[in-house]
Order: structure tokens, then C-alpha cells, then sequence
């Protein structure tokens, strides 16, 4: 008897020439045993210290508060100052830099440490889970793979379904609006189930799909054992959120930034989750006193501040809507939780906060006076808010700095962990301060699950894993972190944590690495970063800055890397999106283009070239970027060829003075830019029909791309509902990009702090 030698090589039996002369063989497929814990990771996008209700805040966030007073509240918690680099951490267990997530995924820089995914060397937690036979879920923001890769042309390996999730429903973008997000279903684009007059918002609709997710594993195989990964979009700009949560806050932040941060400090206090001497940060440069601050200044801060608490309480909802799916189906008991958030509270809205974000990217720095007659959108679909710099703080307080720094303010976030079965029941709602790392997180969940981490994955040798397991915390409130020494990077700052002290120098973009200033604090006297010891302790500096850098040899954080637009260009050095003639060709029927993979033609001067046949009444839309609050439209309507420039609702519209004629036609638009301003002449047939000014082009237009024959998010005009989609036949659009002249200053930071979300 022998096996056959083109059966598969692990078969066990043997085979015959009949039945009764071979023995079968079942491969036992991996499978954790039915006691293992589920385990749930939900990640917060931007958010501070201080602004859970258990962390000190008076917004109200009930059911994280409830997670923490039925399970551990980590006060000494430290993430990346950076959301793709953090996310990197969190789901490897290793450092973000020698994964290959130095920065945000937009970029590639050609460096093992910038490859704009995680490295196939580094598995990450749901593809070891799910090799061990465990159900993988990932509902929220990805913001893992190469941008310019996200559209439906892939290639998807570095999607999530490419990284060990079963299912996935989110987005993969950096940030998306949340009435009307650009959703993805495992490896494919689709639309909302709703509009938001229908009672849509993306935080709901993500939990409801993760709940539906479980369910659907659970019915058919209740053995099966669950990993979910939740990564809100909140409370990442823009914030927005359902009509009758900004109502519960209305007035409710007028006293201003300075009279909460010292109630939030001084509740932190009573509740023990920073030391008693620790000492309020001074207002970080930018911030003015409230109390000195113009009336509309006022106004239009306490509403941006609003909206954000709205965010983050209807996000807690349906946080607790997730809880009591758990609990009602039986699962929550044997059920790992953990909660954090992926870096500190956002300096993005600059020192106004702004009413569309992307004008900020646009180097607009709109005024109160000016954005105070729309105030009443804040909140809404047609918003796209971020607070500002004194409500970030705020949000980090007692820390200084923002996300983006690593100083306290960047790096150090709440962190809660629940689980009823496995925390000793006196120990639930106990708080640990001992330091812990984002890249703690794996090893102590493998640790819990009895799993060891594979030195070969799919016949790729493995990075070791770097973080270390806290799991002995959860009996032991007096033990010692297993993590002594910590360093972090972002953009050329730099900081190390070792024993209690911490040096950190916040890099200014060309400054001298070598000559700039660092900053000495102990941490274990001083967790707010107040008091500088460095000309006092200039041994103990120069011990720290020489550990930082053996520390970055050893995670390859080298080289140090503080540019920002020309990223945008090094990363299509190979197998790019865009041809190198810049002539796009699209032809319907197409699923949603990403912006970073779509015709770049913010900024840029193009001509676009709809090849149509059309009866007499085909209207609709051909091609269409951006949302309501930004974006390009090129439709027909009534017969007349219509172009809407929609420069953050300054609408500079351009109709055709003639209808468009019946059966095969060419329609055109030409934009040129003109350094701030620019111009559209719009043709048929090559016959120039009408024109109009642009009084401001914009560099940076959404972060929502193109459709191609329908408007497929919100309505970039506010002549038509969308979708509106093209009645006649579009046969492609065309556009062609002009020749990039040298990026202005304007443009290039720009770029550069959209990148930067």
C-alpha cells in the first residue's frame, strides 16, 4: 500500500487500489478550544487624556465607564503620536518602524522603515488568530495599505482581508465623512444603506454589521471563538454626529477651554488617575485665554467643541450598543476588551478650529468673523469640523501638546481593559499605572490565549515580537512593567523613556538634528512634562539622547525623515496609478476612485473630455469629486452642459449657451489654474460655450474622490439630489493633466498636513 504521489504531501492514510485495501485520513483543522476567550479591540481615532468621563471629562461617555469600572483603567498608557504608525504597532506587537509604518500609509519612501504597509515579516494578530482557528472581524478605518492601492483595481493583499480578516466593512482612507462614508465590503466598494435624513451615521452602521458579523460565525459555529477589530472613524475630524446629540450640548462648553481644563484636572485628581503632584501643563503656544478671546471667537469655539462631545457620546452608545449585543448573547463574560485610543487629541483645527477642514489644508485660515454665519452647520452633513488648539488641548490635559508631538499631550491616551472571566473579581475596577505600550498589547493577549507567536508565517521568517506582555497586571496591581525603556518618533521628534525619566525634542522641519534642543523631565516627580531638567542633569540627558539612538539601530528607525510634500511623489516611483503622460481614461460602469488613486487634479490645470451619446431628455451627472462641502461636478441638466466649481461652497458655475445636441457628442472643460485663482471654459464639439472665474483653485479639494457617470457621496452641487446618475450613454471620461510647474509654498504645506492626519 502507498500514497499516490500527487496527493497532498501531509496526507496520513493509505491508499489501495480499492476501498477495502486503503485507510482514510481527516486533517484535524486548528481549533483553540471551546473555552477560549473572544477577544475585541475597539480603537478611538484622535482622542485625548482626558476626554472619557473615567479619565476626568464631563462629556458623557457611560458605557466606556463602564468597561472601566467592571475592569482595569490604564493610566500609564503610550501609543504613537500617529494613527497608521500606531495601528501598526497595535496589531504586531513590534515596533512601527521596523513594520515598515513610520508615518501615515499615504507615504512610501523607498526605506525598510516607510513602506506604506505592514511588512509581510510581521503577521499581525488576526493572521495568527486566524491560522489558530479562530473567526476574524475588522469594522472601522484600515489605513494600512499604500492609498494609491485602495481602489478596485487593487492589487489587495495589504487590504484587510490580505492581513488575516474573515470580513471587513469600513473604510480605508485616513479619515471619511460620516453621513456619507466611502465604504468598502471585504475587497470591494459599496454604498451607505442609508442617507443621513434617514437617521444614517457610519458609527452605528459599523457596529451593526460587527454585531451582524458575530452573529452569523456564532449561529453556525458557536465553538468558534472570535478576534474583532473596531476602529471608529471617531473622533478623527470631521466631527460630526446626529442632530440630537448636539442638542444635548448646546451652551454646555460657553465657560471655555480654560475653566475645563482646570475642572478636568481637578476631577482627574479625585479620581486617581494622575499622581497627586502632578501639575497643569502652562497653555501651549497658540492657545490664548478664553477670557480674552472676541466674542465670535468664543461662539464658534464652544459649538466646534460641541460637536466633538456630540461625536464622542453618540460613539459611546454605540459602543454600548456592542456591549449589550455581547451580553445579551452570552458572550461578553468570556470576552477580552480592550479600548484605546490611537494618539492624542488633534492640533489640526488650527488656533481657530475650522469650519471645513480642508481649507486649513488649503492654507485658508478662515476667521471667526467669517465662519460664524455658518455656525449652524457645525455638526452636520454640510460641515467638516475640526475644534481648536485650546480644545485639544484641553482634551490632553494635564499634558502640553498635540498628536503629531511626543511630548505627553502626543503619546499618552486611556486605555481600558474588561474581561469578568479572566480579571479576579477584586480587581475589577482597580486602576494600573504602570507603563505600558501600544506594542504590549499582542504579546499579552497571546500570552492570555496560550498562543506562541510563529518564527515562519506562510514560509516568511518573522520579525521577533518586541513589546511585552502585561498579563501578570491583571491579578497584581503592585507588579512591575515588564517595559523599562520606550523610545518614539514622528516627523524628526523624537523621545525615550526609561526608569521613570523621559528626553524628548519636538524637531521643527529643517532644523539640525544635531543642535536642536532636548527637554529632561522625571516623569515618576513630574507626569505633565513642567519641570525641564536638562541643564541640571546634562549626564543623565546625554545617557538617554545615546539610549534613543541605539534604541532606533535596533527598531530601524534610521533614517530620520521630517519631509512632507515631496512624499507625495516618492511613493509612485514603481507600479504606479497615474501614467506617466498623465491622461487618465475611465469608462463606466466604475466603483468609487480614491483620491490618491484617482487624476490628481488638485492644484494642477487638465482638461476633462466626456465621450457621450445622448437622447433628447439624458441628464445626469458625468464625473463628480468631492462632497457638498468641496468638490467638481460636470453634468447635464436640462439639456444644457453644466460644470459646478465648488470651492468650499463658493460656487463658480459654468452653463453651455447652447443645448446639447442629441446622439454622439464630445463635451469639455477646460480648467486653468492662475496661481490662486483660474478659470473653466466649458465646449461642445470644440466650440467654447461659456466660461466663468474661479476666484480661489483649490490645491487640496476632499477627502472623498471620483465617480465616474454619477455623483456617488453628497451632492458637490446644489443643483441636483445626488446620485444623479447619467441617463444617456458615457462612453469614458478623459482627462488630461497639464505639466506640474514647481509646487508653491502654499500648496506644498498643504500637502504636507493633510498627510499628516
Amino acid at each position: 500500500m502507498s500514497k499516490l504521489p500527487d496527493q497532498e504531501s501531509n496526507f496520513q492514510g493509505t491508499i489501495g487500489k480499492t476501498i477495502k485495501e486503503s485507510e482514510p485520513w481527516f486533517e484535524t483543522p486548528n481549533h483553540p478550544g471551546e473555552e477560549a476567550p473572544n477577544v475585541v479591540i475597539i480603537l478611538l481615532d484622535d482622542t485625548g487624556f482626558s476626554q472619557l468621563g473615567c479619565y476626568g471629562s464631563s462629556i458623557d461617555t457611560k458605557n466606556v465607564d463602564e468597561l472601566a469600572a467592571n475592569g482595569l483603567q490604564f493610566t500609564n498608557f503610550h501609543v504613537t503620536p500617529l494613527c497608521s504608525p500606531t495601528r501598526a504597532s497595535l496589531l504586531t506587537g513590534r515596533s512601527q518602524h521596523a513594520v515598515g509604518m513610520r508615518s501615515v500609509s499615504n507615504f512610501r519612501t523607498g526605506f525598510p522603515n516607510m513602506l506604506g504597509h505592514i511588512t509581510n515579516q510581521a503577521a499581525t494578530i488576526a493572521e495568527i488568530l486566524q491560522s489558530e482557528g479562530y473567526a476574524t472581524f475588522c469594522a472601522g478605518k484600515w489605513h494600512l495599505a499604500p492609498m494609491e492601492q485602495c481602489s478596485a483595481a487593487g492589487p489587495f493583499d495589504q487590504w484587510p482581508l490580505g492581513r488575516g480578516f474573515d470580513r471587513f466593512y469600513g473604510f480605508l482612507e485616513g479619515e471619511t465623512d460620516q453621513f456619507y462614508p466611502d465604504l468598502v465590503c471585504d475587497n470591494h466598494a459599496v454604498s451607505p444603506p442609508a442617507k443621513p435624513e434617514q437617521g444614517y451615521h457610519l458609527s452605528e452602521d459599523l457596529v451593526d454589521r460587527l454585531l451582524e458579523m458575530i452573529a452569523d460565525t456564532k449561529g453556525i459555529r458557536p465553538d468558534r471563538p472570535f478576534f474583532a477589530y473596531l476602529p471608529f472613524g471617531a473622533t478623527h475630524a470631521p466631527h460630526q454626529a446626529p442632530v440630537k446629540y448636539m442638542e444635548k450640548y448646546r451652551g454646555a462648553f460657553d465657560e471655555g477651554w480654560d475653566a475645563f481644563r482646570e475642572r478636568w484636572f481637578e476631577q482627574q485628581l479625585k479620581l486617581g488617575v494622575i499622581p497627586s503632584n502632578t501639575q497643569l501643563a502652562p497653555r501651549n503656544p497658540g492657545v490664548q485665554p478664553w477670557d480674552e478671546l472676541p466674542n465670535n471667537q468664543k461662539q464658534l469655539a464652544a459649538r466646534l467643541q460641541e460637536a466633538f462631545a456630540a461625536f464622542l457620546d453618540h460613539t459611546d452608545d454605540q459602543i454600548g450598543k456592542l456591549i449589550h449585543g455581547l451580553r445579551d448573547s452570552g458572550y461578553l463574560q468570556n470576552t477580552i476588551i480592550l479600548l484605546l485610543a490611537d494618539n492624542g487629541a488633534s492640533q489640526e483645527g488650527g488656533p481657530f478650529g475650522v469650519m471645513h477642514e480642508m481649507k486649513f489644508f488649503n492654507g485658508i485660515l478662515e476667521t471667526p468673523d467669517e465662519a460664524i454665519s455658518r455656525i449652524d452647520d457645525i455638526g452636520g452633513p454640510h460641515s467638516h469640523t475640526n475644534y481648536p488648539w485650546g480644545w485639544a488641548q484641553a482634551g490632553n490635559t494635564p499634558f502640553k501638546w498635540y498628536k503629531q508631538n511626543t511630548h505627553e499631550g502626543g503619546v499618552h491616551v486611556p486605555f481600558i481593559m474588561h474581561w469578568p472571566e479572566g480579571i479576579p473579581e477584586n480587581q475589577q475596577g482597580s486602576i494600573r499605572n504602570q507603563f505600558i505600550n501600544v506594542a504590549d498589547i499582542v504579546p499579552t493577549i497571546f500570552d492570555l490565549l496560550g498562543v506562541t507567536p510563529p518564527r515562519m508565517f506562510k514560509g516568511i521568517p518573522q520579525l521577533p515580537i518586541t513589546g511585552y506582555s502585561f498579563a501578570h497586571l491583571l491579578e497584581d496591581g503592585t507588579a512591575k512593567s515588564k517595559n523599562s525603556v520606550q523610545y518614539f518618533e514622528n516627523m524628526g521628534s523624537r523621545a525615550i523613556i526609561s526608569e521613570g525619566w523621559k528626553a524628548v525634542c519636538r524637531h521643527k522641519t529643517g532644523d539640525d538634528y544635531d543642535t536642536e534642543q532636548w527637554e529632561l523631565y522625571n516623569l515618576d516627580a513630574d507626569w505633565s512634562e513642567c519641570d525641564d531638567l536638562a541643564t541640571l542633569e546634562p549626564q543623565k540627558l546625554t545617557e538617554l539622547q545615546d539610549l534613543w539612538w541605539a534604541e532606533a539601530k535596533k527598531h530601524g528607525v534610521l533614517p530620520l525623515d521630517d519631509r512632507g510634500f515631496e512624499l507625495f511623489g516618492a511613493r509612485f516611483r514603481n507600479r504606479s496609478p497615474h501614467p506617466t503622460n498623465r491622461k487618465y481614461i475611465y469608462r463606466p460602469p466604475m466603483s468609487p476612485i480614491p483620491g490618491q488613486a484617482s487624476a490628481a487634479i488638485g492644484g494642477r490645470s487638465f482638461d476633462l473630455i466626456a465621450r457621450i451619446d445622448r437622447n433628447e431628455g439624458d441628464e445626469g451627472v458625468l464625473f463628480s469629486t468631492g462632497t457638498q462641502n468641496s468638490g467638481i461636478s460636470a453634468f447635464i441638466q436640462n439639456g444644457y452642459f453644466v460644470v459646478d466649481y465648488n470651492s468650499f461652497d463658493q460656487h463658480s458655475i459654468v452653463k453651455s449657451s447652447t443645448k446639447v445636441p442629441t446622439g454622439h457628442t464630445n463635451l469639455a472643460a477646460e480648467f486653468r489654474r492662475f496661481g490662486d485663482n483660474g478659470e473653466i471654459t466649458i465646449l461642445i464639439d470644440g466650440e467654447a460655450v461659456g466660461s466663468v472665474e474661479i476666484p480661489f483653485y483649490m490645491r487640496m479639494i476632499s477627502s472623498v474622490g471620483a465617480s465616474i457617470g454619477y455623483d456617488h457621496g453628497s451632492a458637490v452641487s446644489n443643483l441636483y439630489q445626488g446620485p444623479f446618475p447619467y441617463s444617456g450613454k458615457l462612453y469614458e471620461i478623459e482627462i488630461q493633466l497639464a505639466q506640474r510647474r514647481v509646487p508653491d509654498a502654499q500648496e506644498a504645506h498643504a500637502r504636507a498636513e493633510n498627510a499628516r492626519q
